[in-house]
């Protein structure tokens, strides 16, 4: 759509327009391209995947629930980095299929298998760090402790998901009704009431932050690495 119109009344009909035509199934320029709309579900809809496992480790969750997430994580069949590391491996395999050494000055499909190659073992090496820091986690004390002692570490985390830029409030609104509950609703809009809701940061979720009962935590699964 152009940026400026002669008239309102010019700028209304082409606006009209441009949603029929995406309604209808069409692009903005006018073509017949189907409009690709990727769902982004809430990260509570899925507590396994990626997005929903970072919401789960709080700050305040247990040494136990921390070292679960990570063999999630971690695992052999299933777990997000092992699954990683073979696509970057399957990339690095698709590039040895079209290697040629004929120039020895110039072979960028070498330099490129280099790098694949290299992120497979880095990869890899990630796993075996996690295989050890999730025995360790065991040892971690389930008490947060004073605050000044966190400035001597920096923060890792970069914070870019979509989750962390638009607000749990912001994605959790385009969830289905069905999804939604009127007590979620209601603290929404208490929230949005606020005369600090333009500054605060948006609280985890109840379900990520509440603690287990102090009763021993159940026994966790066998590893399947």
């Amino acid at each position: 759509m152009p940026e400026f119109y002669p008239s309102i009344g010019e700028a209304i009909g082409a606006a009209m327009q441009h949603n029929i035509r995406l309604a209808h199934g069409g692009d903005a320029s006018g073509s017949d391209t189907p409009l690709q709309v990727r769902h982004l579900p809430h990260p509570s809809a899925d507590p396994y995947s990626v997005p929903g496992m970072i919401a789960r480790l709080t700050e305040t969750a247990t040494p136990h629930e921390v070292a679960g997430i990570i063999e999630e994580v971690n695992g052999a069949l299933v777990g997000a980095l092992p699954q990683l590391t073979e696509l970057v491996a399957a990339a690095a395999d698709w590039t040895r299929a079209r290697l040629t050494f004929e120039n020895p000055h110039h072979n960028p499909t070498f330099e490129t298998w280099t790098r694949l190659a290299a992120a497979t073992r880095l990869l890899r090496d990630v796993q075996e760090e996690l295989e050890v820091a999730e025995d360790m986690i065991a040892a971690c004390p389930a008490e947060l402790s004073d605050p000044k002692y966190r400035n001597e570490v920096p923060a890792l985390r970069t914070r870019e998901l979509l989750s962390d830029v638009l607000g749990s409030d912001a994605i959790a609104d385009a969830l289905p009704p069905a999804a939604q509950s009127p007590e979620a609703d209601r603290q929404r809009a208490a929230r949005a009431s606020s005369p600090h809701a333009a500054t605060r940061r948006s609280a985890p979720s109840a379900d990520a932050t509440s603690e287990p009962p102090a009763s021993a935590p159940p026994p966790r699964s066998p590893r399947t690495r």
